[in-house]
C-alpha cells in the first residue's frame, strides 16, 4: 500500500506544475548575481547560501497540494478505513514529494552553481549538501502541510511555520557548501535524519487531528 501511495503522489506531482520549483530555483540563482554585483569572490562566498534558500522556497511552493486536497476529497478518511496508518500516509507523501522535486533540483543545481560563481569543488559540495538536505526539506513541507490543512490562507501560514524550522538545516547545509573539511556535513546529516524520522509522526498526528 505504501508503494502505491508513493507512486500516486509522484504521478500527481508530475502531472501538475512540477516544473514550478525547478523554475523558481533557477530564477533565484539568476537574480543573485544581479543583486550583489559582479564580484566573483563575493558571489562564491554567498552562492551556497543563496542556493539553499532557493531550495527551501522551492520545496515550499507546492505545500497546498500535499495534504489538503486529499482531506477535502475524503481520501484520507478512506485510507484510514482501509487500515492504512496516518504515519504511513505521511511517509509516502514525503517520499513522493521528494521524488517530484529533489532529483530535478539536483540537476538544476549544476547550472545554478555556475550562475552564482561556484567552482568545481564547491559545486560538488553543493550537490552533496543538497542531496543530504532535500529529503528533510520535503519532510518539513509535508509536516507543515498537515498542520495547516483546512486552515484559511494555509500557504502563507505554512511558510511562516516552515522557515524557522528549517533554519538549522539551512545553516549547516550552506556551511557545508563552503568548507568540505568542516563538521558541517555531519551536522547537516544529523539534523536531516532527525527531521525525516520525526516528520511522518508529526504529519500523521496532524492528519488525525484534521479529521476530528
Amino acid at each position: 500500500m505504501t508503494g502505491r501511495l508513493i507512486m500516486r503522489e509522484v504521478r500527481r506531482g508530475l502531472h501538475g506544475a512540477a516544473w514550478l520549483p525547478l523554475a523558481f530555483f533557477l530564477l533565484v540563482a539568476t537574480i543573485v548575481p544581479f543583486a550583489v554585483g559582479p564580484d566573483a569572490r563575493l558571489l562564491a562566498r554567498i552562492g551556497g547560501g543563496a542556493l539553499w534558500i532557493a531550495a527551501l522556497t522551492a520545496a515550499l511552493l507546492p505545500v497546498e497540494r500535499l495534504i489538503d486536497p486529499d482531506r477535502a476529497e475524503g481520501v484520507l478518511d478512506q485510507l484510514a478505513l482501509s487500515g492504512t496508518s496516518e504515519e504511513a500516509v505521511g511517509a509516502a507523501k514525503i517520499a513522493g514529494h521528494w521524488l517530484t522535486f529533489g532529483p530535478l533540483l539536483l540537476v538544476a543545481a549544476v547550472p545554478g552553481s555556475f550562475l552564482v560563481g561556484l567552482d568545481g569543488p564547491a559545486l560538488a559540495r553543493t550537490l552533496i549538501s543538497l542531496a543530504i538536505g532535500t529529503p528533510a526539506l520535503a519532510a518539513l513541507a509535508v509536516a507543515v502541510a498537515g498542520m495547516t490543512s483546512g486552515l484559511p490562507r494555509a500557504g502563507a501560514l505554512a511558510g511562516l511555520l516552515m522557515m524557522p524550522l528549517a533554519i538549522p538545516l539551512v545553516i549547516f547545509g550552506a556551511a557545508a557548501t563552503g568548507d568540505g573539511e568542516s563538521a558541517a556535513f555531519k551536522l547537516e546529516a544529523a539534523v536531516a535524519l532527525l527531521i525525516v524520522a520525526g516528520a511522518p509522526f508529526v504529519s500523521g498526528a496532524a492528519i488525525r487531528a484534521s479529521r476530528t
